[in-house]
């Protein structure tokens, strides 16, 4: 110890370099290391989503569960698989090895359920894969409400608008909606009738499936023109199911209202989304994996940025409040003339803002939405509470 001193000390500037050089390295590995608010501390996982429709959860464990579980297990690098099955769905996670690349873990399990697929039962659609992402990457719930709409119109804007939008991200790995109400065309059958027209269940359901349908004709040539022709057959209102023809008796066609009433309607709740003890729509956004979420939210943040500079109605004021994981976000939502917005402002306390009167406020998200479903205005607060 004492010849390392004296060294040192014969041969001080040499120390001093090295001292330099090992700072300014220090100094600039820091600056490139990633730094996360949440990092990724689960193993690659893979999660595999199947439907049956009506089948309960005794039949889906026996016929769907085990079966693409008995498959998956033995595969390369599966240090786990788990799952958990309810009423017409199973879910199953399967956990790889640490140090295993996502990509090929999919693939691998890809290859796996190809050869379990045609084993299912009819009525089980085919098994997919869940968009890549992690226990840990749950950055933003926020819930959408209203004292205008209805549940269904609330759904439908989490549906079609602000997810569609928010999948647009980079970064963004899955955006979840719950609660609400999911708009369906439901058909109801009355038994008197179908007993009139010798007519079974069995013939209305598939009348009633193959009424939303495109069909091609071929080409019709005429000269040196070439003409597509296409039989234009999807249904846009519950009118148009009932005007579906289900059976001939003679000369008279039998139609799906003469056998049932068609009407538009929520689909059966299983779940509610609700806030402070109110109905909303909660939306749920996961980052993928290694995506930073400073860096997202960021992004988030940049994407209405330039959105709003295409803005080209004037919304109104809307008080919003927006809660995430990482940072408070605050957000504004309306939809006057079909536009829906959305405005967001990182900040490290939660405040509350008027629309125009924000201080470096991130302008808003919007997108076009048909006249037929224009909103009036919305909230967009945060603090949600899932029951389920």
């Amino acid at each position: 110890m004492k010849r390392v001193i004296q060294w040192s000390i014969d041969h001080h500037w040499m120390v001093l370099a090295l001292s330099v050089v090992l700072a300014v390295a220090g100094w600039w590995t820091a600056r490139r290391m990633p730094v996360d608010v949440f990092p990724d501390l689960t193993a690659p996982t893979v999660t595999i989503l199947t439907e049956g429709h009506g089948m309960a959860p005794d039949e889906m464990e026996t016929l769907v569960t085990f079966p693409i579980e008995a498959a998956i297990n033995g595969a390369s690098d599966v240090r786990r698989v788990r799952s958990a099955t309810a009423v017409g769905i199973a879910v199953v996670w399967v956990e790889f090895d640490w140090g295993t690349d996502i990509f090929l873990a999919r693939q691998i399990v890809a290859e796996k359920l190809a050869l379990v697929s045609g084993s299912l039962p009819p009525q089980v659609e085919r098994p997919i894969l869940a968009p890549i992402s992690s226990i840990m990457g749950e950055i933003l719930f926020f819930a959408l409400s209203s004292d205008v709409d209805d549940p269904l119109a609330l759904r439908t804007v989490a549906d079609t608008i602000v997810r569609r939008r928010l999948l647009g991200v980079p970064g963004v790995s899955q955006v979840t909606p719950i609660g609400g109400a999911e708009r369906q065309f439901q058909v109801i059958a009355h038994p008197d009738q179908l007993r009139a027209n010798s007519i079974t269940v069995t013939e209305l359901l598939h009348a009633v499936r193959g009424a939303s349908q495109n069909t091609s004709a071929g080409i019709f040539t005429e000269g040196p023109q070439e003409y597509l022709l296409q039989t234009i057959g999807r249904v846009r209102s519950p009118e148009d199911i009932a005007e579906t023809v289900v059976a001939l008796r003679g000369d008279r066609s039998v139609l799906v209202r003469d056998l049932a009433d068609v009407r538009e309607g929520p689909a059966l709740k299983r779940g509610e989304g609700s806030r402070n003890g109110k109905p909303s729509v909660i939306v749920g956004v996961l980052k993928q994996p290694g995506a930073n979420t400073v860096e997202l939210t960021a992004r988030l943040k940049t994407h209405d940025e330039e959105e709003e500079r295409h803005q080209t109605a004037v919304h109104p004021p809307h008080e919003v409040q927006g809660h995430a994981a990482a940072t408070e976000l605050d957000r504004q939502l309306g939809a006057p003339h079909g536009l829906v917005g959305s405005a967001c402002d990182v900040r490290p306390d939660q405040r509350r803002y008027r629309g125009g009167e924000q201080d470096g406020r991130a302008p808003a998200l919007r997108a076009q939405e048909p006249p037929e479903r224009r909103l009036g205005p919305h909230r967009l607060v945060g603090a949600a509470r899932v029951t389920a």
